[in-house]
């Protein structure tokens, strides 16, 4: 039987259900992780994660849950959270602003995620990561 009311992107948890609720978020960050970690095109943007890739995991699914419309789960945890200042120690240019929307795309077909997901998807995603690629930018006169 059809689901008559699909979730729908951007209204309430839609985003966060297309993707497969937390589990299906789990198992992007992983893939996510994996492909920057082993790639060598992705190698360097890895790098400059911390040690604790578990952590990092967390943190990521964490945001997200909250960025996709579900619970706010890096608040409960981690506190609150600006994007461009949690990344302001780092140097961020177009090209690991591109590394890492092309790794999150890498994840979404590794995972056979439908072409209206990451239609979706890749350019919202696009949205966070000029906003620190700018903040990076004018940190550090790139």
């Amino acid at each position: 039987m059809a689901d008559s009311n699909p979730p729908v992107y951007g209204e309430s948890d839609g985003t966060l259900q297309k993707v497969g609720g937390i589990a299906g978020l789990q198992s992007l960050v992983e893939a996510f992780y994996r492909i920057m970690e082993n790639t060598p095109e992705y190698r360097p943007l890895f790098d400059m994660h911390p040690n604790n890739l578990e952590l990092t995991i967390d943190k990521l699914v964490s945001f997200l849950s909250g960025w996709m419309g579900g619970e706010k789960l890096f608040t409960k945890k981690y506190g609150p959270i600006s994007l461009p200042q949690a990344h302001a120690h780092l140097i961020i240019t177009e090209k690991e602003k591109a590394m890492w929307l092309n790794c999150m795309a890498a994840a979404l077909d590794e995972l056979g995620y439908p072409e209206d997901v990451k239609a979706y998807l890749l350019p919202k995603l696009e949205f966070p990561a000029e906003r620190i690629r700018q903040v990076s930018a004018a940190l550090h006169n790139a």
